[in-house]
């Protein structure tokens, strides 16, 4: 594990029993009591998974708000202050540099959270698009830890257990509050498909909170292997599987964020094409009429046998217990209810296009 990084939580994790495995460049749990169990107290009552291997970046300054436009793909004009926003950061080429989430805390004062792999890129590409505005651009990640709380009784045990006042944040909003004398931000959003909380504060702050959770005995501790599992049921996408360098968000079905209207951003011509003209290719949902377990990278096939695309993600899903993958096939066979092949090793099981959310999400609205 030569250079690899843990979170402000490493040891908790370790004392928990938790299997352990290099993620982004973290040693990060992938599961504590297991997958199933894990993924079914998040859908169920509540569970707490440690981020705090995701990146953050701060971006003020009088330029700050035309600047992020500038390299966001939805469009922050006059936004209220906390207002959070899913987008990416475009390639002139239109493929995605990462996606991520802004937090507009006041004029010109923005929060960028990043996917942890792609900090060290993330923040050079930032920094080099940065020059010609007046802005400062303040790597914070060693600073923040990341908590996500999930799952339908996760109000109720934020408010009773950490006394932090969460019921009136809307969906996608957040606040800039004090707990215990300390700052944090708290935000409505996640990614589990659950309503939920995700909090940034220093590491101390996030040892404190993590700690009161799990020794309260009613939030269970979550790993990345049910985060995965979480999320690909309700069509959420992950950097490297869904979206990458070379997959548009247009290709990947994303196009609702990413505004068009506004007056520059950076791939905006790309994108443009592409929605003119079309895709080759595009992000389906597959069902398969087996068990048998997909995984990233088996090959999609047509009725012929000729091969048409490659799954993204796949899992027997816990949640709807069926086979079934998200993958990029070609626009040809997109449409709902074509019927497809995927390889599996060495044998082939039929495959149906169904829409990508295998499951509905649980936001509180």
């Amino acid at each position: 594990m030569e250079n690899i990084k843990v979170t402000c939580l490493h040891d908790r994790h370790v004392g928990l029993g938790a299997q352990m495995s290099p993620f982004g460049g973290f040693d990060m749990p992938i599961q504590y009591k297991g997958i199933v169990e894990e993924h079914n107290a998040v859908r169920n009552a509540c569970g707490v998974f440690d981020v705090s291997h995701m990146g953050e970046v701060s971006v003020t300054g009088p330029d700050a708000e035309r600047f992020v436009n500038h390299i966001f793909t939805n469009d922050l004009t006059d936004a209220p202050d906390g207002k959070c926003f899913y987008g990416m950061m475009l390639h002139p080429t239109g493929g995605v540099v990462d996606d991520l989430l802004v937090y507009k805390r006041g004029d010109n004062d923005f929060f960028l959270v990043i996917n942890a792999a792609n900090i060290d890129k993330d923040v050079a590409w930032i920094e080099k698009n940065a020059e010609g505005f007046d802005v400062k651009v303040d790597h914070q990640s060693d600073y923040y830890g990341e908590l996500a709380i999930q799952g339908p009784k996760a109000e109720a045990l934020v408010t009773e257990l950490l006394g932090i006042k969460c019921e009136q944040i809307p969906f996608y909003c957040f606040e800039q509050q004090q707990w215990q004398g300390e700052p944090i931000i708290i935000s409505r959003t996640g990614y589990t498909g659950e309503d939920g909380f995700e909090i940034y504060g220093s590491h101390e702050t996030t040892r404190k909170i993590w700690d009161i959770l799990i020794e309260s005995g009613k939030v269970e501790p979550c790993g990345l292997g049910c985060r995965d599992t979480l999320r690909f049921e309700v069509g959420l996408p992950l950097y490297g599987d869904e979206l990458t360098d070379e997959i548009t968000p247009i290709e990947a079905g994303l196009g609702i964020f990413v505004k068009l209207d506004k007056p520059e951003f950076i791939g905006k011509e790309a994108i443009a094409a592409q929605k003119a003209e079309g895709v080759k290719r595009k992000l389906v949902g597959l069902e398969l009429n087996d068990r048998a377990i997909p995984r990233h990278g088996y090959e999609v096939l047509n009725e012929s046998g000729d091969k048409v695309g490659e799954v993204t993600t796949g899992y027997h899903a816990i949640s709807v217990d069926k086979s079934i993958a998200m993958a990029l096939v070609d626009a040809g066979y997109a449409a709902l209810g074509t019927p497809l092949q995927v390889k599996i090793r060495r044998k082939t099981f039929p495959a149906t296009v169904v829409k990508k959310k295998f499951y509905n999400k649980n936001y509180k609205k």
